[in-house]
């Protein structure tokens, strides 16, 4: 035999081989598989038949799913059928309801925030009505759930509310037609500063495109001498990709990548391109992100950065480079499976590979591979995105997170709203200065939390009985009693941000929060200074 021979030969058996290895492969695939879910199917019906207690066979199996997926990564869901109305409201910005956050405050089911032009607002209910009854239904000892299930409805429909005004013993009707409720995406645009622009984007859902692409249209018409514009996308969970697409075109040229997908079926994975005209390609961008800005947040960011058409300001963004895919199921439930990762123009993907309790594990830029933008400047990839510019974020003290937690400055705003009788306020003349009698308020209220130095030295205290505890724990309450002057200037910022969204819905508390954002400050300062503008580009 010939060495030609010999080598075809080989070549085929090695073929034969791989072939068989593969079926054999595939075939004990499929007999683990065929295996476990008889497994799975004998201990259901062991538990079934024989255990102590009668068994809900639609917990029980949403229990197992639930485990099942939860192994995964964290955006791979088992979406019931109780849970399909919620999943919709948060995947596409909109329901059919009565337009607004209602949630249950202690035993009371309490509007919490109206949507600008909902029903709700226009039947004239308001922040901090208690639902006494849903169409003569009681609320007292309803879950949200199943409140929530009375309140949607068919668009046009009617849906009658028991309402008790906030201070206020006595009772009101109120009739509502329940409508299509559009959240808003763009709570608010305009100018900050002599010549910059800013438009806060809270959520890829529909439209958000436009309405970026409206309000950047609005603001340079309005402004003839713009020096340049802030986006804001803290806090930004990401949603549509096409409208991360569709902002990313707003200061690209058409007809260039912006993002690429990949996953295990290689014939599905497809690349992204701008489609139409760009509404600006020169004016300066300073995008704003934190850790709380993920997925489409991560891709607009990332992809500004990698043509170099921006300046990203904040903190490392949160790392989610996935791809979610929905899949009926029947029985109206659902699968909400991860089926590839992004990928942005640098050729990084700014997935996180590691999680811990539902998070992000940090990864060390050391160990993040290095990628580059158009101008040659260094990325990394893995763990999200990193701004050019970094800035310390601003921590909540403590004692704000509990008032906010325990409802008290929403209560205190309902109480001094009403006590004042005031009905409309503009939305720059919002100014909080009765700081005393918030305190007033608090001490009624019994206010009281535990702070993070209590938790540690209560576990401290359970392991040694030591003397020195007890020093220790008097300084830490002492300090503690100071909180409310120490932070007073910060939890007015937060009274105030309350009271504007009462007249202003979510224009408003974007509106407020913007006047003593020191991040903020920092953006103007940027854009009013090309020359360091620029040299973070270079």
């Amino acid at each position: 035999m010939n060495k030609k021979t010999l080598i075809r030969v080989t070549m085929l058996l090695c073929c034969f081989v791989i072939g068989i290895s593969a079926i054999n492969y595939k075939n004990d695939r499929l007999f683990d598989i065929a295996k476990n879910i008889e497994l799975f199917v004998n201990v259901y019906k062991e538990l079934n038949e024989n255990y102590v207690d009668d068994l809900d066979p639609n917990q029980l199996m949403k229990v197992g799913i639930d485990a099942m997926v939860n192994s995964l990564d964290p955006y791979t869901n088992y979406i019931s059928e109780s849970q399909v109305e919620g999943y919709r409201i948060n995947d596409e910005g909109k329901y059919q309801g009565i337009g607004a956050i209602v949630e249950k405050v202690g035993e009371k089911l309490m509007i919490i925030e109206p949507y600008q032009g909902s029903p709700v607002v226009e039947a004239g209910l308001q922040a901090g009505d208690i639902i006494e009854a849903v169409e003569g239904i009681p609320t007292k000892g309803k879950s949200q759930e199943d409140l929530s299930n009375i309140v949607r409805g068919v668009p046009g429909s009617l849906l009658d509310l028991s309402i008790t005004r906030p201070n206020s013993f006595s009772h009101k009707a109120f009739t509502i037609e329940r409508g299509k409720v559009q959240i808003p995406n763009v709570p608010y645009s305009g100018e900050v500063s002599d010549g910059v622009g800013y438009i806060s984007l809270t959520t890829f859902t529909p439209e958000a495109g436009k309405n970026v692409a409206r309000a950047l249209k609005n603001i340079k018409r309005e402004n003839p001498d713009l020096k340049g514009v802030i986006l804001d996308l803290r806090n930004n969970g990401g949603g549509l990709l096409r409208e991360a697409i569709s902002i990313c075109n707003i200061f690209l040229p058409k007809d260039v990548d912006v993002v690429s997908v990949k996953g295990k079926v290689r014939d599905r994975d497809v690349s992204y391109k701008t489609r139409v005209a760009p509404v600006d390609l020169e004016l300066p961008v300073v995008v704003m992100i934190n850790k709380r800005s993920a997925s489409a947040s991560e891709i607009v960011s990332g992809v500004i950065q990698d043509f170099d058409r921006g300046v990203l300001i904040g903190q490392r963004s949160f790392g989610k480079g996935l791809v979610q895919n929905t899949k009926e199921l029947g029985y109206n439930s659902r699968l909400k499976l991860t089926t590839a990762k992004y990928y942005i123009p640098s050729g990084r993907c700014i997935q996180s590979v590691e999680y811990e309790n539902g998070e992000p594990k940090d990864i060390p830029d050391e160990q993040r591979a290095s990628f580059k933008t158009k101008k040659g400047r260094e990325v990394l990839d893995g763990g999200g995105v990193s701004p050019d510019l970094r800035l310390k974020a601003e921590q909540k003290s403590e004692i704000l997170e509990a008032l906010v937690d325990q409802k008290l400055i929403f209560k205190y705003v309902n109480k001094y709203l009403d006590e004042n009788s005031i009905d409309s306020l503009a939305l720059e003349d919002v100014i909080f200065d009765d700081y005393n009698d918030f305190m007033r308020f608090l001490s009624s209220s019994k206010f009281s939390y535990e702070t993070k130095a209590e938790q540690k030295l209560k576990e401290m205290e359970d392991l040694s009985e030591d003397a020195p505890f007890k020093d220790l724990k008097k300084h830490v309450i002492d300090k503690k009693s100071d909180d409310l002057v120490e932070f007073e200037e910060q939890i007015k910022r937060q009274i105030e941000i309350e009271i504007a969204g009462r007249f202003h819905y979510q224009k408003g508390k974007s509106f407020q929060s913007l006047k003593t954002d020191p991040e903020i400050t920092v953006a103007i300062d940027l854009i009013n200074d090309k020359e360091k503008y620029d040299v973070l580009l270079k």
